[in-house]
């Protein structure tokens, strides 16, 4: 089912659609526990004291049993910017106007934006992916430091505050963009994806999916995004009682939260996730709009939690709660709110470090080193 070219996705039949995304849940296995209790025993027998680096045991443990080896790669590295507009965003939840959504693609493109700088230092590729804004930007292409894939679902989603944000068709596909996507990145040879966003107001879609998934109402989960006021605050916490209280979003159902309070790019990450944990590989996730992503890839499928690292959590009250949700723990707590796959890169560095140690650092026996008793 993943030998479909990037130009090819847009031709498929929803019946198509429905067959890949079938298939890629049935397939989606929980990471194998032995390979865990097998890195456990490499790292106590590691020349250094207990667990003496912290919390890179447990990310390197994790990797190996994401990959099922005890010497997991990260060199080959790629972040996926999924871009989609809101119809919501008519409603004044952003400090900034819709027309910047297409802006800042063009400013990914160009290789101009934070996440370019930062991949750059992370020597990570950066794919940038059309999900559905409202411009057209042109064809797929190439670009200096990744590529551009114009994979439009449709112009912008609906203004979710009046009705469901997309039909159901159309999140399917979001998700089956971001499935196929994922899949092409790490059949060309990724070891890593990190996830990234661009969309104006798709905080308010985000935080909307975390309240039909996590059960919580807006009251401590709404966040100011892009910069919003007091007033601007109160108006998107007033909209999103609006947006539950129309569609009424089924918890049980991702499908049914996707399509009616998602976003195209929220699809589309929830998809990368999917291709991450079918063809067992790290995926990083960023901020609030990629783990809305997560949350949307975990109703459909609990075990590809197994696959994820959370790379940071965001200033957005609504992040630490959905990431406790997922019963993840950040690696990098940096105070950021930008989006953008910003928060994932940085950490691309941290699980780096966390496959060497696994894969380079000699045990006692290895190095000849005398051990010594654990003093409780």
């Amino acid at each position: 089912m993943f030998d479909v070219y990037y130009d090819e996705i847009t031709r498929m039949t929803d019946e198509d659609i429905r067959n890949l995304l079938s298939k890629t849940l049935d397939e989606i296995r929980p990471t194998n526990k032995l390979w865990l209790e097998a890195a456990k025993s490499r790292t106590t027998a590691l020349a250094i004291p207990p667990r003496a680096l912290g919390r890179l045991h447990e990310f390197s443990e994790q990797l190996c049993a994401v990959r099922e080896t005890l010497t997991p790669r990260t060199e080959n590295r790629a972040v996926v910017v999924m871009a989609g507009d809101h119809g919501v965003a008519a409603q004044g939840v952003s400090a900034f106007p819709q027309e910047v959504t297409g802006e800042m693609v063009r400013n990914f493109l160009a290789g101009g934006a934070s996440v370019n700088a930062l991949a750059r230092e992370a020597g990570a590729r950066v794919w940038v992916v059309d999900a559905g804004i409202i411009p057209d930007l042109g064809d797929s292409r190439p670009t200096e430091q990744g590529g551009f894939l114009a994979l439009k679902v449709a112009r912008g989603t609906a203004d979710m505050s009046n009705g469901p944000a997309m039909t159901l068709s159309q999140a399917r596909r979001s998700v089956a963009v971001g499935c196929l996507v994922g899949a092409r990145i790490i059949d060309g040879g990724a070891d890593v994806i990190a996830t990234g966003d661009m969309g104006i107001a798709n905080t308010t879609s985000s935080t909307a999916v975390a309240m039909a998934l996590t059960g919580r109402s807006p009251d401590g989960l709404v966040g100011r995004g892009t910069g919003l006021d007091r007033e601007g605050l109160d108006r998107k916490a007033e909209v999103l009682h609006r947006i539950l209280e129309c569609n009424k979003p089924d918890p049980k159902d991702g499908w049914d939260v996707l399509s009616k309070v998602g976003g195209l790019e929220i699809g589309g990450i929830a998809g990368l996730v999917l291709a991450g944990a079918h063809r067992r590989r790290p995926v990083i996730i960023d901020g609030l709009i990629s783990t809305a992503g997560a949350l949307v890839a975990q109703a459909l499928c609990p075990s590809v939690t197994d696959y994820l690292f959370a790379g940071h959590c965001s200033q957005e009250p609504a992040h630490r709660i959905m990431l406790e949700h997922l019963g993840l723990s950040p690696i990098l707590d940096l105070g950021m709110r930008l989006g953008e796959g910003t928060g994932a890169v940085l950490a691309m560095g941290i699980l780096g470090a966390a496959s060497r140690l696994m894969s380079e650092v000699l045990t006692f026996q290895e190095a000849e080193v005398t051990r010594g008793e654990a003093v409780v």
